[in-house]
């Protein structure tokens, strides 16, 4: 028995012990391979599973109908203003995963393919948490548990996200503010005061609604809407721009806004509004044409009146020349009148402050002033008046002659058919028929001067200047800001007449002023023919007397004697008179427009030898343009006795 125990020992110990070391030692060779294998596998693989299967802890991405891919970014996240802490219980934080709303962008390349493996983000995020166990194992820290490091990793990913996502909205925000600024900023550019429009508008609307008869209807809504109107006129009151309006202007639009909401909800007849804004687009286009009748007539009748203080002026110099003795009255160097060597001007004016600028300002830029000679014709009225000015403000060494048209006895009506046409029954009828309802609609035709012999007394010059070659003639309603003496040399190349052309604008061509339907007309004179203008026009009076231009005009006149071939005025005969005998001038010698024109450019007025103040809007008057009324007036003494008497300011 003792043997047999001794036997079983060491066969236990050489055959059996032997046999279960070996087996131990095969089982944990093999645990520790499919360990290493198994997340080898996951790491591949996970990629894989869809997002709808059971994923357990497994909450790093959020989860759509479609298999995991690669993120390449963020295009928008919805509710993504927040972001998450930086601890949080890991069961929170997965739950917080599901309700992430994040659109990924994913490619569709090979999940076989190496570079997605090595750029795939949970190979990244495990490689990641080993590094981080292994610092902490140096450490001596407690390694994270494979549910932390899920955990951890999910959360980290979507901290990640969401910083993403936020940062994304915010600049979309940031573009979208900076968009509606802009545009903002843009249409108050475009639109300038728009608050002052809107209100406007909306009074229009308002008044709309309280004419409708489902506003009538509703009391109430007519007392609140009358409240509104009234309290849009009060901020409204004289308010041409938005800073003129108070400060509650704003409260008072978005109340009447309101308002007028209610009242498009109350009006349910839409056939009665249009009818109701047409009947008021038709009341506004009346009074529009009312209105722009009367401003025509108020401003023909302002032309026409000679202010206070101009009327004043040649009935206190008046005064004053008969008070003069006769060797008093008399112009030094009356001898250089008729010399054809020197620079003769002609203008024809009864207005003594006008000429007085016109002579002022060319000598003023004349190189010799003393070669200037200037031949000033007027009525019996004025005539007194314009020679005393003169004679207390003499032109410098320029010569100067005052004549009176009465004095001309050789202009009489059996010489002169306009004299006779002047002096007719019917002409005086024509200009003084105006209550009638057959009158002419255009009132510039019946304006004063045209009644005046001065007015035509520029088809006489060889007459009055009978030793003279070669004239200037100048309006009294022109500046000349250059020496002019280069006209004199200039060579007309056989014309009469030198002048700037005004064909830029259609209505300054032939048809504008003369009746084509008149065959007299429509068989001599192309009527798309080139005009141009009175103010500063050369004249040669050689060519003139050879041509027999006088003749001309008066067989013209006869034939228009009952106004069928133009109406009145000194244009329309001159185009006729000097057709085809007109020498075009540059442009920058002549510049029109500055008594109706506020837009005339400011190069060419700055360029130009003369400006004219031709139209309604003189400088002199009220009505002038503002602009332009500092070229004419700095020539004009202000501090002079007489202008101090009567009152005549700048």
């Amino acid at each position: 028995m003792m043997v047999r125990n001794v036997v079983m020992l060491m066969l236990f110990v050489t055959v059996i012990a032997p046999i279960i070391l070996y087996t131990d030692r095969l089982g944990s060779i093999h645990t520790s391979s499919s360990s290493s294998s198994a997340r080898d596998e996951f790491a591949q693989d996970v990629t894989a599973f869809p997002f709808n299967a059971q994923t357990g802890r497994l909450n790093l991405l959020p989860q759509e109908l479609s298999t995991l891919k690669e993120p390449i970014g963020v295009v928008y996240s919805d509710n993504s203003t927040k972001s998450l802490p930086e601890t949080k219980e890991s069961e929170a934080s997965t739950n917080h995963s599901h309700q992430v709303s994040a659109r990924v962008l994913s490619t569709t390349t090979n999940e076989q393919d190496l570079s997605q493996k090595k750029d795939n983000p949970i190979v990244q995020v495990t490689q990641t948490l080993e590094q981080g166990n292994q610092l902490l194992a140096d450490s001596g820290a407690k390694p994270a548990t494979s549910e932390q490091n899920t955990n951890n990793a999910s959360q980290n990913t979507e901290i990640k996200l969401d910083q993403q996502s936020t940062q994304t909205s915010v600049k979309v925000d940031q573009r979208k503010s900076v968009k509606t600024i802009s545009e903002k900023n843009n249409h108050e550019t475009t639109i300038p005061d728009g608050r002052v429009r809107h209100l406007k508008d909306q009074l229009i609307r308002a008044k709309v609604y309280l004419s409708l008869p489902a506003t009538r209807n509703n009391p109430h809504f007519t007392r609140e809407i009358r409240l509104r109107i009234k309290e849009v006129q009060r901020a409204l009151a004289d308010a041409s721009k938005d800073s003129d309006l108070p400060r509650n202007a704003n409260d008072k639009l978005k109340a009447m806004e309101q308002t007028l909401a209610k009242g498009k909800q109350i009006q349910d007849d839409c056939a009665a509004m249009v009818k109701k804004l047409r009947a008021m687009l038709h009341s506004m286009d009346e009074q529009l044409r009312v209105h722009k009748k009367q401003t025509m007539f108020l401003t023909q009748l302002t032309a026409k009146t000679v202010p206070k203080g101009l009327h004043c002026l040649p009935l206190r110099l008046t005064t004053e020349y008969y008070s003069l003795n006769s060797s008093q009255r008399n112009f030094p160097n009356q001898e250089r009148l008729e010399d054809p060597l020197l620079y003769h001007y002609a203008l024809f004016s009864d207005n003594v402050l006008a000429a007085a600028v016109v002579v002022n300002s060319t000598v003023t830029h004349a190189k010799d002033p003393a070669n200037h000679v200037f031949h000033i014709v007027t009525d019996r009225l004025n005539y007194a008046a314009m020679r005393m000015w003169f004679l207390v403000n003499p032109p410098g060494k320029a010569t100067i002659q005052v004549q009176n048209i009465e004095e001309f006895t050789w202009l009489n009506s059996s010489y002169s058919p306009v004299l006779k046409q002047l002096g007719s029954a019917s002409m005086i009828d024509y200009y003084f028929r105006t209550h009638r309802s057959n009158s002419d609609s255009n009132l510039k035709f019946r304006n004063p001067k045209y009644l005046s012999i001065l007015n035509h007394l520029r088809f006489y010059l060889p007459e009055i200047f009978p030793k003279l070659n070669k004239v200037l003639f100048l309006d009294d309603d022109i500046v000349v800001q250059k020496d002019l003496t280069g006209l004199w040399s200039l060579d007309l190349k056989g014309n009469v007449n030198g002048a700037v052309e005004t064909c830029g604008e259609s209505f300054h061509r032939f048809d504008r002023y003369l009746n084509f339907s008149n065959p007299l007309i429509s068989k001599n004179f192309d009527p798309h023919a080139c005009g141009w203008a009175y103010g500063m026009n050369v004249f040669d009076l050689e060519q003139w007397k050879k041509q027999n231009i006088t003749e001309l005009y008066h067989r013209w006149q006869k034939l228009n004697h009952d106004r069928q071939l133009w109406k009145l005025g000194t244009l329309p005969p001159g185009l006729i008179t000097f057709w085809k005998r007109t020498y075009p001038l540059d442009r920058s010698w002549h510049v029109l427009g500055l008594g109706y024109n506020p837009s005339v450019n400011q190069k060419e007025i700055d360029r130009a030898a003369v400006i004219h103040y031709n139209g309604n809007m003189k400088p002199w008057l009220e009505i002038g343009i503002p602009k332009y009324r500092n070229y004419w007036a700095k020539y004009v003494d202000y501090d002079h006795m007489y202008m101090r008497e009567c009152n005549i300011n700048p």
